[in-house]
């Protein structure tokens, strides 16, 4: 049985599944779906097309599906997606995609959002991943699994962020982030591997082949999508090819030092 306050505001149509907690002065719209134990705390506001999954907490004043900040936005039908599990905490705002983006933010399951956390349009986040306190990612930003970023850092539209990978607290982001690594400054630039967040999931095996492929990728001055490109064909570590594979599909960029020959 589902409970909630008669000082919330529900608009007719929208579904809610059973054992939901809506507290005092929230608004839902006519279009949100809400999944089964969900708990949205008081003056939360849930816009738009948005479907939220289930066991997912909202804590007070978090905003979700209002309107792309994007100049292009005209009104066309867009959403707002959040999986199950997730931890989003007050004054939250997730926006949801754009024609131009495919027309839907994404997010994973298992995550957790801190205080003021922002997510544009077109965001698309995987599970188990750690945004703090007033992270702010800009529109079609993606994060893959396991991935951390740090408070008050901002991320610059179209950066991609692969797994395990850690943004440091500070920094400011402006190109793509490889699988297993570590950036920090502003400009946020590569500092190594994510070890803390490696140690945690992965085999000490496989630790080593990363370092070693990190050395041979960074380290040796030589052109690194040709370096890529050449572990991909050698290597027998699937951690080492997803590394390889995102250095060599990135549009952005890879923010490190590079050595003079």
């Amino acid at each position: 049985m589902s409970l909630i306050s008669p000082l919330a505001l529900i608009e007719e149509g929208a579904i809610i599944a059973d054992d939901v907690e809506i507290g005092a002065f929230c608004f839902i719209s006519a279009q949100s779906k809400i999944g089964k134990g969900t708990k949205i705390a008081q003056s939360s506001c849930i816009y738009g097309n948005t479907t939220i999954g289930e066991y997912n907490t909202i804590f007070s004043h978090a905003v979700l599906g209002s309107i792309p900040q994007d100049l292009k936005y005209a009104g066309e039908e867009v959403e707002l997606i959040i999986g199950d599990h997730n931890t989003i905490r007050e004054f939250t705002l997730f926006n949801p995609g754009t024609a131009g983006g495919g027309g839907k933010t994404i997010v994973g399951s298992h995550n957790l959002f801190m205080g003021y956390v922002h997510l544009g349009h077109d965001v698309v986040i995987g599970d188990h991943c750690i945004l703090a306190n007033a992270a702010t990612l800009a529109g079609h930003v993606e994060m893959g699994n396991h991935a951390v970023v740090g408070g008050m850092t901002p991320i610059h539209q179209f950066v991609k962020i692969g797994d395990y990978a850690m943004i440091a607290g500070a920094s400011a982001l402006s190109q793509d982030v490889p699988p297993y690594c570590l950036v920090e400054g502003n400009r946020a630039v590569l500092r190594g591997l994510n070890l803390n967040g490696l140690r945690r999931h992965v085999e000490r095996e496989d630790i080593d082949a990363l370092r070693s492929a990190y050395r041979d990728l960074f380290e040796s001055g030589k052109p690194l999508q040709e370096v890529a490109s050449a572990l991909l064909e050698t290597t027998a570590s699937a951690y080492v090819k997803n590394m390889c594979t995102f250095i060599i599909n990135t549009k952005r960029g890879i923010p490190y030092e590079r050595i003079q020959g």
